[in-house]
Formats: structure tokens, sequence, C-alpha cells
């Protein structure tokens, strides 16, 4: 019989060691590095967090093609195998691909089915999956922004076509980047919330506006909360604010976060203001609704998230509100401090505009 509330964290050192970039920093590739693993398993160690009874360590199994087709063509699936089978290579200017590559994204892909399938089946309460390469910019055709096969649409199809979990799920995307890939494969599809909270660029047009509301069935399910660059802990707060009435009312048997911690302050490809803190508040607040919505069934699966010393912090906050457990940000945080509300006018206009949009869908 499962213990209450214990957590399943997924890991494996092959996300540690292995899909190294082939160039050094400061180039955009360079980031996606073995080392964000590596960083937040040594931060866990040295807190002990896995000699809590309360986590089970789990070990990814590797997703085969089949699975991977249900997200993804043969095309795309041959394309990475075959660049990997040479030795490595580059699909575009944000995605490279090393020997390795090919094996790890399938065990990524695993991964992520492993968490949410644990959540589903009552192994344990909640999940988070510290995997790599990222995934939530993938299309089905192509790889995208450092993301090869797209984790969590592959396990949501996986859920849907090979376990015949046919209930509504909620995916939260909390990435400094609109995950583009990922809204696209459910932008139709009634059943599949996709509410996503990123950084935008307001001077010119770009993916993730805010009038991006899905088609057909699936209209009112996709919802982009477009934040500009520079928003700090309150204005997170004030943005998540939306959650507690958009999930009350989809009522999602499930929630899935795309877990991207790129808002850190100190991130090299983000731009926004955040420390560890807001990320255990943003999760102490989501426990609160999925207790009261889906039995308190979530899954986190990483994304984003670049820089390896606030990283580890990061993911170590969001475990510490999953077990209900304070979480003391380190001392080097607690002396970056900004103003209150700093980008809370131009915050209260996107929130107000959207607000009346969704309920104007959900009223007819």
């Amino acid at each position: 019989m499962m213990t209450e509330n214990t957590i399943g964290i997924i890991v494996d050192d092959d996300f540690a060691s292995k899909h190294i970039p082939p160039y050094p920093k400061p180039s955009f590739i360079s980031f996606e590095h073995p080392f964000r693993i590596r960083s937040i398993l040594n931060h866990l160690e040295r807190a002990n967090l896995f000699k809590n009874n309360r986590i089970i360590k789990v070990e990814p199994k590797m997703a085969t093609e089949s699975i991977l087709e249900l997200a993804h063509s043969k095309y795309h699936i041959e394309a990475i195998k075959r660049i990997s089978n040479v030795g490595g290579g580059f699909l575009d200017e944000e995605v490279f691909v090393s020997d390795d590559t090919y094996a790890l994204a399938k065990k990524a892909v695993g991964g992520a089915i492993e968490a949410i399938e644990g959540v589903i089946n009552g192994r344990f309460n909640q999940s988070f999956a510290l995997i790599r390469p990222p995934g939530h910019h993938a299309f089905r055709e192509k790889a995208s922004g450092l993301c090869i096969f797209n984790n969590i649409a592959n396990s949501i199809l996986y859920l849907r076509k090979q376990l015949k979990f046919s209930q509504k799920i909620a995916i939260i995307d909390i990435d400094d980047h609109f995950g583009d890939g990922l809204a696209q494969f459910f932008y139709d599809d009634p059943s599949i919330l996709y509410f996503s909270i990123h950084e935008f660029d307001f001077t010119g047009g770009d993916l993730g506006m805010i009038d991006e509301l899905g088609i057909d069935e699936g209209i009112g399910k996709n919802i982009n909360f477009p934040v500009p660059a520079g928003i700090t802990n309150n204005d997170f707060y004030y943005c998540l604010e939306l959650l507690d009435p958009i999930i009350k009312e989809f009522k999602p048997e499930l929630i899935i976060v795309a877990a991207g911690f790129d808002m850190y302050f100190a991130d090299p490809i983000g731009n926004c203001l955040l420390t560890s803190i807001a990320y255990n508040k943003f999760a102490e607040r989501l426990l609160k609704i999925a207790e009261e919505v889906c039995k308190g069934k979530i899954s986190f699966i990483l994304e984003g998230g670049y820089n390896i010393i606030g990283l580890p912090y990061c993911v170590h906050a969001v475990i510490k509100a999953l077990l209900k457990e304070k979480y003391e940000p380190p001392e080097f945080e607690k002396k970056f401090s900004l103003s209150d509300e700093s980008k809370r006018e131009e915050l209260e206009k996107i929130k107000t505009f959207l607000t009346d949009l969704l309920q104007t869908l959900w009223d007819k």
C-alpha cells in the first residue's frame, strides 16, 4: 500500500553525463549541459533528500520507437538516430545532436512517462522527472529550441493510446520561453488545458500571444499569459492568481508542470528576476489546488533552467513544497532585493484582458 504523500523522483546518471554540447560557453546551445543535472543531484544528495522515506527514487525506462511514433513522424525519429549514429551534428542553430543524443532523448521520454504514469497508477502522489534534453519546443516533425522529442506530449499520447486514460489533463508551463511545440500538439483538443506564463517581447510579433486560445473544439483551452522581461517574485505571484479559477473551472484529473526554471534572476538565457522561493510558493499553491480538484495528482517534468548554481535550489524548493516542509532559500538570494510590483501596471492590463476574454468563452 502506498505511503501517504510520497514523491517519485525520476533520475539517471546518464542525464548528468551525456548529450554534451559541442561548443564551449557562451554560445546559446552550450547551456543545455549535463552539469544541469549533475548540479541538481549533488545538491539533493548534500541535502539528504534521498534518505527521506517519502522520496521514491525511480530509474527511467527507455522509450521504444513505437512510443516515439505516437508523437513524432518516422522521418524526425530517423533523422535524430541517423545524426547520432554518424557522431553528431546540428539540426539548426538551436539544436545539437551528439553520438549519444538519440539514446538519451529516448530515455528522457521514458522518464517523463515513468513520472506521469506513476502518479496515475498510485505508485506515488506527485513526481518530478529530472530529465534532459528538454522537450516543450519540439514539434511532431522537427526538433527545436534545444529540444529533441516532446517529452510531455509523448507522455500524454502514451496515456491516451496505450493506457486508455481519457480524462482531462492540465499542463502548466512556467518555463521562461513559450512552449510552442507543446501548445501545437493539443491546440484543438478540448480535454487538454495548456496554460503558459512566459517572457514575451512586446516590441515585435512572436508566438505565445494572449489571443492564441486554441481552435475548433479546443478554443479556450490554450491560455497564454505573456509577461515583460524583469518580472519579480511578487509579479509572478500576481500572475498565478489566475490558476485557481482556471483549473477549478476545467477540473482536470491530472496536472503536469512543464517545469522550466529560466525565469531565475541569474539565468543566462532568461531575463526575469525570480528567486527560488517563487518556485516554492508556486508549487505550494498548485498542490493546494490539486488536492481540491484531482486528489493532489501532479507531475513536474524538467524543461529549461540553465544557471547551475540556482537551478538546484529551484528544484529543491519545489520538492520541499510537495513534501509540505519548510524551504529556506540560500543566503545569497536573501541579499538579492528588488522593488515590489515592478511590472504590476503592465501585468494588470494583461490579466484583466485575459480574464475578460476567458470569461466570454466560458459563458458561451
